[in-house]
C-alpha cells in the first residue's frame, strides 16, 4: 500500500541536514509509532517520496510486522512518590516496545528490569526488546548506584495495537533498470549518529543526483528509510520482483562523528572470493575521498540492514559506509555515545557530514563510470603521437602507472579491476582511462569483449 501524500506534484524543501537533525532527533522514533511516521512525513517534504505501508500482522518471508507501540507514560519513584526518572523527560528511560506495568517492586526485582549503559557509567542506555516482551526502564549506572530502598513505584503505561510499518522510497531514475540501492534506518529515538545521520544524508545524497538533470546516469538508483531490519524485509518480501536487478547497494550510518570512514564489505563480494564490482569499485574510490578509510570484510564493522540484501536468496551485493576506529574492539562501543543519551546533536557536524555525503557522491561517480576498457590498438602505444607520453625521469610514478593501466586495457578489465591489480585508486585509473578515451585508443562496454586473439 502507498500513502496519497506524495502522489501529486509539490514544492520540496531544502532544509540542511543539520537543521533536519535537530527538527527530529528527539522524536520517540520507534519500529511502527506516530513518531517515526511523523518523521518520516516530515522527510518526505524534502525529496519526492513514496511511502510504503505494511500492516500488523503482514508476513515478511519468516518475520511478521509488529504491532505499533505508545509509550504514555512511565517513571520510577520512591514510595514516599519522589520521581526518579521520567519518559517525559528522555524517551530513553523506558524499553522500546515494553510491556505495560504498574507496582510496588523490591530492589532486587527492580534491578532485573533496569538497564544501564555497559560504557559510560553517566548514560541512559538504548535498549529494546520487540519481540521478546519484558517490562524495563533504563536509568545512567550513577544514578542506579543511588538506589538504596527496599522498594520503588514502577509505573509503565503502554498500549500495543494494530499498526502500519513504514517505509519511505526514493526513486533517481537511470537508463537502466539495474538498480543500486541506498538504505538507512530511522527507528532510533532520541539519537542522532545511530541512525539519524545516514537519514539525512541519505535525503541530501538523493536531493543532490535528483538535481543533476545533465547527469544522463546508467543506473536506477533506490534510497530507502527503514525501521531497522524488519523495514527492509518488509520491502524485499514485498518487491521481490525488484531483487534480479538490484546489483549493488550502500547502508548509510553513523556518518557525522569524529572518525575515519569505514567501508565494510558485502557477503558475496569477498567473502566467497567473488570479489564483485561493487566491492572493487568502492574499496578503490574511498582511499581518494578519506585517505585515513579503512575497509573491513562483512560483519566486521557494524551488523544493520545491509544484512537482509546479502542475505541467502536475496544475495544483493551491499556494502556499508560509517565512520568508526578500525581499533576499535568487537564488544566495545562503535562510537562515543552508541546506543546511549550521549548520541546528541553535538557528537555530530555540519563538516563531517558534508564530508561524507561528498564522499558517498563520489562513490556513485565511480560507480557510474565502471565499465570493462577495451582497447582499439594493438601493441604497446606510441603515447608521444597521442600527446600522452609521461617523462620517466620527471615522473616515474606516472609513467609507471601509465604503461601498466595500458597493459589492462583488454576489455577483459574494468576500471576497478585494473585499480585492484595495480594497487591503485579508482581516481587515478580513471584519470589515465578518460585521457586514452579522449584519444580514440580505448572505449568502454557494461560487459566484458575480450580482444585476445585466442579468445575471439
Amino acid at each position: 500500500m502507498e500513502t496519497p501524500l506524495n502522489q501529486k506534484a509539490k514544492q520540496y524543501r531544502n532544509t540542511s541536514m543539520m537543521d533536519l537533525i535537530h527538527k527530529l532527533w528527539f522524536l520517540k522514533r520507534d519500529l511502527v509509532s506516530d513518531d517515526y511516521n511523523q518523521a518520516l512525513f516530515r522527510l518526505a517534504e524534502e525529496v519526492p517520496m513514496v511511502i510504503h505501508e505494511y500492516p500488523t500482522g503482514e508476513p515478511c518471508w519468516t518475520w511478521t510486522v509488529p504491532e505499533k507501540w505508545t509509550c504514555h507514560a512511565a517513571y520510577l519513584e520512591t514510595l514516599e512518590g519522589q520521581r526518579l526518572i521520567d519518559y517525559a523527560d528522555h524517551p530513553l528511560h523506558v524499553v522500546s516496545y515494553s510491556l505495560p506495568f504498574e507496582g510496588v517492586v523490591n530492589r532486587d526485582e527492580l534491578f532485573k528490569h533496569l538497564h544501564v549503559h555497559p560504557h559510560w557509567p553517566d548514560a541512559i542506555p538504548y535498549a529494546f526488546n520487540y519481540y521478546q516482551r519484558d517490562w524495563g526502564l533504563c536509568m545512567s549506572q550513577d544514578q542506579r548506584d543511588t538506589l538504596t530502598d527496599e522498594a520503588y513505584r514502577v509505573v509503565i503505561r503502554t498500549t500495543f495495537e494494530p499498526g502500519m510499518l513504514k517505509v519511505g522510497e526514493v526513486i533517481i531514475p537511470g537508463a537502466s533498470e539495474e538498480t543500486f540501492i541506498f538504505v538507512a534506518h530511522l527507528c532510533h529515538p532520541a539519537m542522532v549518529s545511530d541512525d539519524l545521520s545516514g537519514v539525512v544524508l541519505g535525503v541530501d545524497v538523493a536531493r543532490k543526483l535528483l538535481s543533476d538533470h545533465q547527469a544522463n546516469r546508467r543506473y536506477t538508483y533506490r534510497y530507502l528509510i527503514v525501521p531497522e531490519t524488519i523495514g527492509s524485509l518488509a520491502y524485499l518480501s514485498h518487491n521481490e520482483h525488484l531483487i534480479p536487478k538490484m546489483v549493488g547497494g550502500l547502508f548509510l550510518e553513523s556518518l557525522g562523528v569524529d572518525s575515519p570512514h569505514a567501508l565494510q564489505q558485502s557477503f558475496a563480494g569477498m567473502e566467497l572470493g567473488k570479489n564483485l564490482q561493487p566491492d572493487r569499485c568502492m574499496a578503490t574510490a574511498i582511499r581518494y575521498f578519506d585517505p585515513q578509510a579503512f575497509i573491513g570484510p562483512y560483519r566486521s564493522v557494524v551488523k544493520n540492514d545491509e544484512a537482509q540484501f546479502n542475505a541467502p536468496g536475496v544475495r544483493v551485493p551491499m556494502l556499508s559506509i560509517s565512520r568508526a576506529w578500525p581499533q576499535q574492539p568487537p564488544s566495545g562501543p562503535f562510537y562515543y555515545g552508541y546506543h546511549s543519551s550521549h548520541d546528541t546533536p553535538e557528537i555530530v557536524s555540519v563538516e563531517r557530514l558534508e564530508a561524507s555525503r561528498d564522499l558517498v557522491l563520489g562513490l556513485v561517480d565511480a560507480w557510474e563510470k565502471n565499465q570493462y576498457v577495451v582497447n582499439d590498438f594493438k601493441g604497446e602505444v606510441f603515447c608521444s603521437k597521442y600527446g600522452i607520453w609521461v617523462d620517466y625521469r620527471a615522473n616515474p610514478e606516472g609513467w609507471q602507472l601509465l604503461f601498466r593501466v595500458m597493459e589492462y586495457c583488454d576489455g577483459e578489465h574494468t576500471v576497478a579491476d585494473i585499480a585492484v591489480e595495480l594497487d591503485a585508486s579508482f581516481q587515478a585509473v580513471w584519470s589515465i582511462i578518460a585521457q586514452l578515451e579522449e584519444k580514440g585508443l580505448v572505449w568502454l562496454s557494461p560487459t566484458p569483449l575480450s580482444t585476445h586473439p585466442r579468445k575471439l
